[in-house]
Parts: C-alpha cells; structure tokens; sequence
C-alpha cells in the first residue's frame, strides 16, 4: 500500500467520523447515515489495498 493511498483512506475515515459526530450533535440522521458510509468506504478501500500488498508479496 502506497503512502498516498493510505493517507486517502484514512482522510475518508476521518471525515466520515466528523460527519457522524456532526449529524448526532445536530439530530440529523442523513449526515449521521453519510458519515458512517464515507468510514464504511475508507475501510473497504484500504482492504483492497491490503489484497493488492498479498498478491504483490
């Protein structure tokens, strides 16, 4: 996994963890709903990543 990569998935996991916090303080569900997903495709990116490093070693 690249540097790059894994800063860009955890840019997304941190961002999806202030929407949610975000959508909780405000009682908004959507945003609450959007930050989980943004985390949910932070975690999914950086197992590609991790799949891509097995096949490569």
């Amino acid at each position: 996994m690249s540097a790059g990569d894994k800063i860009g998935n955890m840019a997304d996991k941190a961002k999806g963890k202030a929407k949610e916090a975000a959508g909780k303080v405000a009682g908004n569900e959507r945003l609450e709903a959007e930050g989980k997903a943004d985390q949910a495709k932070g975690d999914v990116k950086q197992a590609g990543e991790h799949v891509k490093d097995a096949f490569k070693g």
